[in-house]
């Protein structure tokens, strides 16, 4: 975000403060201005009714996944919440999903990861799970998800359940 506000890279001699600064701001205000996309909810519920269980696993540091987490009641289901920070590597390397279906007492390749990034859907491959494009989310207008190779690509969360459906 510091690139694309001010051009500039970690290389810039204000780097650090400035994102620090940016971190600290976000840290004040993140619980006030983050919600669900449409729709998560409710497949939340449906998993649940299926008695299906449910993770996160992101890039964001713990220092900002355990504070959204517990503020939102959204996640009170949630049978793994893995950040960026929790396992040495980060995605799209394989390690943080793997230890989320390790938390989840879940074999990977009985696990369906979803995901709005192109780095998620590595992850997921690496991990031998199945893995879903997010066609909706944080993604950048570069974002062509049918390229990414994920075993399917859903427009809204609910449309998740209809592939569970068929699976």
């Amino acid at each position: 975000m510091l690139a694309v506000a001010f051009g500039m890279t970690p290389q810039h001699p204000d780097f650090e403060a400035m994102r620090e600064e940016f971190f600290c701001n976000y840290e004040r205000c993140m619980t006030q201005r983050t919600f669900a996309f449409d729709g998560v909810a409710e497949m939340i519920l449906s998993l649940q009714g299926a008695c299906l269980q449910w993770g996160v696993v992101t890039n964001k540091s713990a220092r900002f996944t355990d504070p959204l987490t517990r503020g939102m009641p959204l996640f009170a289901t949630a049978g793994a919440v893995v950040s960026g920070d929790t396992t040495p590597h980060s995605k799209p390397h394989p390690a943080p999903l793997l230890e989320a279906a390790r938390r989840l007492g879940v074999d990977p390749v009985r696990c369906i990861y979803v995901g709005d990034d192109e780095r998620d859907i590595q992850a997921g491959l690496a991990a031998g799970m199945g893995t879903v494009a997010a066609d909706y989310g944080y993604l950048g207008d570069k974002s062509d998800t049918a390229a990414w190779g994920a075993h399917a690509q859903i427009k809204s969360p609910l449309e998740l359940l209809q592939l569970l459906v068929r699976a």
